[in-house]
């Protein structure tokens, strides 16, 4: 299943130092009421709160990093969820050493400096409902 859909315009900036990183982009996308795009960021933080999806116990397991952390790629998409945008991230982040964490990026994560693109698409808007083969929030395509 799937849907055409057009490059309307892009949003760049930079995050204030200290916010939550995943907050940030939320309010970025609820102010410009974005129902539908992309997101990518990079940069840096000083903790970090990341989760992967188990998928037998259809329950995220969270991991919280408390160190300084490069953000070496972060992408996502913007849709709705309950009527508001809902930005749904991964983010892979690396330490002084070169060793990568990577996941579904939570609320915790607190940004040290960060800079992002919003893409942001014309089209039909997706909802996410929740799929009971999965136990996720996933887009609802009917």
């Amino acid at each position: 299943m799937w849907r055409e859909i057009h490059s309307s315009r892009h949003l760049v900036g930079r995050l204030q130092h200290g916010s939550d990183l995943l907050d940030e982009i939320t309010r970025i996308c609820k102010e410009e009421n974005i129902q539908l795009g992309r997101v990518e960021a990079l940069g840096a933080v000083s903790e970090a709160r990341i989760a992967y999806y188990d998928q037998e116990a259809r329950d995220y397991r969270f991991m919280q990093l408390d160190r300084e952390l490069e953000i070496t790629k972060l992408v996502g998409n913007i849709s709705l969820k309950d009527g508001q945008s809902m930005v749904h991230a991964h983010v892979t982040l690396a330490d002084k050493n070169g060793k990568a964490f990577g996941g579904h990026l939570a609320q915790g994560t607190v940004v040290f400096a960060c800079e992002f693109i919003i893409q942001i698409f014309q089209g039909p808007s997706l909802t996410r409902s929740h799929d009971s083969e999965t136990g996720l929030q996933l887009w609802s395509m009917s």
